[in-house]
């Protein structure tokens, strides 16, 4: 059946024969110059893998922007597209439809009339999404394509309007909203939300939090705090006052308080309890009001030398000799909050910036660092990662630290570096060492750049320490020492720890946080298995066979020490497995 034919098939029976032929979906957007051929295959292989629609994955990727795979989509099916300009101002009244089921679905209907539902769809090739809209409705139901995004944004429009209408409120012209906005900032100024403001920002040194959540719900505004990388509840901020605290913390932060719609970013520095902090501020709009996230930018954290971040021995001595190589790429990877930015502060410390010009460019800048030239990225005027680093290399740098290896412009510049005599330092975000080799190829890095500029990559993640008051020694069973591998580490008969808690850590039984690393260095016999095309698996193999301890090991080793818990590292590393 042709497109045009199923168009016609749903229109009078709202069901489906329009089934998406991915790979010519695919060729569709490689013929129009949107798609290479090498990225399609690769994103029909992680399709394969992961499920779900081709269009999705291609852009969860970054291989292709949303508007051009929903254009595509449209082309494929034959299906008009509607962009947000064109959706209708007043949405038909469908009282049986729910609004949980089109935000889920990502449907929004445009007109009712002589028997016929046209809507706007983010997937109009789902059979199962358009036969409920034809039996709630009635209507014959004729889908075109819209951005989910598009959608999400008209259907969050009319959920406020009619929360005004039921409120009797109504939309607020000009004069109105200034109002509402002056209220606000009264209400954000006076003692008592002030008060409560600083005492949450207070809260983070007493808890040694890294990051304080504010959540608004039904019942209030609820309060968490990130503590050793463990969310931890506080307080519950009541819903009239929800508002105003949250207008606080915006105004703090140079925010626009007026603009609830959109998410904003910002930062704070404040003085509470005697000691100056730095928090990154940012918002975004949900169902009950804004939620705000405001992380701790702890100076005091970059002070630590390498050698209190938990390096092991034998790790340590080979990651100080690849920072201190004159040229080539160190990578560190891991997740978000894995501490890798910190660990590329401490190595940039120890080198020497009075005979060498070192250079960052990040986003944002969290911490300045004396003689070190730091550029922050400033998207909205096209300061981006690649501009910027394009711009340094004439600026006679000897040393250049990338806050995040992104994107594929951004690795084929810091590959130009690195082979015209610059060190380079960067992050990535992968699970493992050997699996950052993988994603550079991902970004379209020949294996040949890769074995010519690689020095080595660091992957690490952190663990909590036990609390050093109450840990218990036990002694572990024979079986759990052979089948954690454990017994590699630690004799039978000796005792590892467990976490007891008690009030100095506050009943969790953990105080602190220390790294565990694996350190993957790019020798000959690993420069030959990647120009053989080895897979991440194979890579991690052999970097093993070469002396390599895996996050898993050296968090082992640390177990072993009393340092932190088997149960601490297994939750760290459930991902990784035992290896």
């Amino acid at each position: 059946m042709r497109p045009s034919q199923a168009h016609s098939f749903i229109a009078t029976t709202a069901t489906t024969d329009l089934t998406v032929r991915w790979p010519e979906y695919g060729e569709l957007l490689v013929r129009a110059g949107k798609l290479g051929p090498r990225e399609l295959e690769r994103a029909l292989s992680a399709q394969h893998e992961m499920g779900g629609a081709l269009d999705g994955v291609l852009v969860s990727l970054g291989l292709v922007s949303e508007l051009d795979a929903a254009r595509a989509l449209a082309e494929h099916l034959g299906l008009p597209f509607v962009a947000a300009e064109s959706f209708a101002e007043v949405p038909p009244d469908l009282p049986g439809l729910l609004p949980d089921f089109l935000r889920a679905h990502h449907v929004l209907p445009l007109r009712a009339e002589d028997g016929r539902l046209d809507v706007a769809m983010r997937a109009p090739q789902d059979a199962f999404v358009l036969k409920a809209l034809h039996l709630t409705t009635g209507l014959a139901v004729h889908p075109s394509v819209g951005l989910a995004s598009d959608i999400a944004k008209a259907l969050q429009r009319q959920h406020e309007e009619a929360d005004a209408a039921d409120t009797g409120e109504g939309p607020l012209d000009e004069e109105g909203a200034g109002d509402f906005v002056e209220h606000l900032r009264d209400l954000a100024s006076e003692a008592p939300v002030i008060r409560l403001v600083n005492t949450l920002i207070g809260r983070v040194i007493e808890l040694r939090a890294s990051d304080i959540h504010l959540e608004p719900f039904e019942d209030g505004l609820h309060v968490r705090y990130r503590v050793d990388g463990v969310l931890l509840p506080g307080e519950v901020v009541p819903a009239g006052q929800g508002a105003a605290v949250s207008s606080r913390v915006k105004l703090l932060a140079h925010l626009d308080i007026a603009e609830r719609r959109l998410p904003q970013d910002g930062r704070i520095k404040i003085r509470v309890k005697g000691r100056e902090l730095d928090l990154r501020v940012s918002t975004v709009p949900t169902v009950w009001g804004e939620s705000v996230v405001m992380r701790v930018l702890d100076r005091a954290s970059v002070r630590f030398g390498l050698e209190d971040m938990g390096f092991e021995r034998d790790t340590l001595e080979r990651f100080n000799q690849l920072v201190h190589r004159p040229h080539g790429i160190l990578l560190v990877t891991g997740p978000t909050g894995s501490g890798k930015t910190t660990t590329l502060y401490a190595a940039l410390a120890k080198l020497d910036s009075t005979s060498q010009k070192i250079i960052t460019v990040e986003d944002p800048v969290e911490y300045q660092l004396e003689g070190i030239n730091q550029i922050q990225v400033h998207t909205q005027i096209n300061l981006t990662f690649g501009n910027a680093l394009r711009s340094i290399l004439r600026q006679d740098p000897d040393i250049i630290m990338i806050g995040e290896m992104r994107d594929g412009e951004t690795a084929q510049i810091a590959v130009q570096s690195s082979l015209t005599g610059h060190l380079v330092l960067s992050t990535l975000h992968t699970n493992t060492a050997a699996s950052a080799v993988i994603r550079m190829q991902d970004m379209g890095v020949e294996r040949y750049l890769i074995t010519s500029t690689v020095n080595g990559v660091l992957a690490q993640r952190l663990v909590r320490r036990l609390c050093p008051h109450c840990k218990t020694p036990v002694v572990p069973a024979p079986e759990l020492l052979k089948d954690s591998g454990l017994g590699r580490f630690l004799a039978a008969g000796q005792p590892m720890y467990e976490a007891r808690g008690c009030e100095r850590c506050r009943g969790t039984g953990y105080q602190g946080r220390t790294g565990i690393h694996e350190l993957l260095v790019v020798d000959e016999a690993m420069r030959s298995a990647i120009l053989q095309g080895k897979d991440a698996s194979a890579l991690h193999t052999l970097a093993m066979h070469s002396g390599m301890h895996s996050l898993y090991e050296d968090g082992l080793r640390k177990v072993a020490t009393g340092m932190t818990s088997l149960d601490e590292l297994l939750r760290v590393t459930q991902d990784q497995g035992e290896t």
